[in-house]
């Protein structure tokens, strides 16, 4: 289980499996990370490589309209709707896809975070189709493996192994 850390559901449950293929990203990145984003009132969030949605959730609790969660593990996505049925809100949809693809033919936002597996080969490719599908004052955000050869961004914040690479 983890834990929404703020905003107006702080404190609800997030279902976790821990012997899944996933990598949910640590509480202390994940404050980092809405700390540099700030307020996200009416924003739509896509929330890529999704997991259990933390992410996704976490943006919700802070104020996003909508977001877009895109796995393509079947029992990932068993977990991520068990989780959204604990809100009582619409705020939320499932995409059941390979991240690349739905890029290919998705809409924009304004908020796109992807935490692909570190060993993810095509990150170039995901860096250019994500920036590609956020509007013009939109963020694309990556968490990749520390020092992992990637286009230049306009950010780099360094966790340990992890760092969190942004494109406006």
């Amino acid at each position: 289980m983890m834990r929404i850390l703020a905003g107006r559901f702080k404190g609800r449950s997030i279902k976790t499996v821990s012997s899944t293929s996933y990598r949910p990203t640590q509480s202390r990145i994940r404050k980092s990370l809405f700390d540099i984003l700030g307020t996200l009132d009416g924003v739509s969030f896509l929330d890529l490589y999704a997991g259990s949605g933390i992410i996704g959730f976490e943006a919700a609790s802070r104020g996003a309209s909508h977001v877009t969660f895109v796995e393509k593990d079947n029992a990932t996505i068993k977990l991520l709707h068990e989780n959204i049925h604990n809100f009582e809100n619409n705020f939320f949809s499932v995409q059941k896809q390979q991240a690349l693809n739905f890029l290919k033919s998705c809409g924009v936002y304004d908020i796109i975070f992807a935490d692909p597996p570190y060993k993810c080969a095509e990150l170039e490719e995901l860096v250019k189709l994500g920036r590609a599908c956020i509007n013009d004052s939109g963020t694309f955000i990556l968490e990749s493996k520390t020092g992992v050869e990637l286009p230049e961004s306009d950010d780099v914040r360094t966790y340990g192994d992890t760092q969190l690479n942004f494109w406006k």
